[in-house]
């Protein structure tokens, strides 16, 4: 059977941290800059929020996740204007040469054989096509598993995943981890690292929301479908050497690029 991720899924009207709105936006503007002019395939799109943002510059989208009642909240917001599909992330129904883009975003960790993706995912690309894997850091300080995880990946380990079978990958980085290491920010994130040592840190979305609430303030709401007016900051990815980076960062891009060559 089929795990249900709904539990640990941003839907649309769960409340999130205004950093977390960021990372939201933030994943989906940078992936639009990629599927422009592109046929797009997002894996695990969850309830399909940033599916329509991406069609806007995509002429053909697809948005897939094994959740059913995730794609279920998709359907509804879209009527069929965007194909969505039930699938298995290491079985990708699709003939090759399908896609330009595929985008996967914070689910990476949770394939139990993540490298059978990254097979799939090459095969289903066109020729030049690209597959952006987002994910956090395994290496930030304040970095908290999700309970249904099988694996997170450092940088330089996602690097090396997409190198079994891209020969052109690239790393960028967002959110640096020192951002507000001051006063009361600095006081949440030992509260939080000493919170996921105890294991006190709900598992749930709905159960972590009263935390943010308490200790970070005013949360923002997760939209039915993501647009300009979201009202969070973008902060584009960036190009630096991995080995230098370790955990200064929250958020990995990890790109893999398919050899113009059949």
């Amino acid at each position: 059977m089929a795990r249900d991720y709904s539990t640990v899924t941003e839907t649309p009207d769960d409340r999130i941290t205004r950093e977390a709105a960021s990372m939201f936006y933030s994943r989906y503007r940078y992936t639009r800059t990629l599927a422009s002019g592109r046929r797009t395939l997002e894996v695990a799109c969850g309830s399909g929020q940033g599916l329509g943002y991406l069609r806007a510059v995509a002429p053909f989208v697809v948005g897939a996740d094994i959740t059913a009642s995730l794609l279920g909240k998709a359907a509804s917001v879209y009527g069929g204007s965007i194909p969505l599909v039930q699938l298995d992330a290491e079985r990708l129904p699709f003939v090759d040469s399908s896609f330009g883009v595929i985008a996967l975003h914070e689910a990476i960790y949770y394939l139990p054989r993540p490298e059978r993706f990254v097979d799939e995912a090459y095969r289903v690309l066109a020729p030049g096509g690209v597959l952006l894997v987002v994910s956090v850091n395994t290496e930030w300080v304040d970095f908290n598993p999700s309970p249904f995880a099988t694996h997170y990946y450092s940088a330089e380990a996602l690097t090396g995943l997409l190198r079994t079978r891209f020969q052109d990958v690239e790393t960028l980085f967002g959110f640096p981890s020192n951002a507000g290491t001051h006063g009361r920010s600095s006081l949440v994130s030992l509260l939080k690292r000493a919170a996921v040592r105890l294991r006190l840190v709900p598992r749930t979305m709905r159960g972590k929301r009263l935390l943010k609430r308490l200790f970070l303030g005013p949360l923002q709401r997760v939209p039915r479908l993501l647009g300009e007016d979201f009202g969070a900051a973008y902060e584009a990815p960036r190009s630096l050497a991995t080995a230098e980076v370790a955990g200064q960062f929250k958020v990995i891009y990890a790109l893999g690029r398919r050899d113009g060559s059949r």
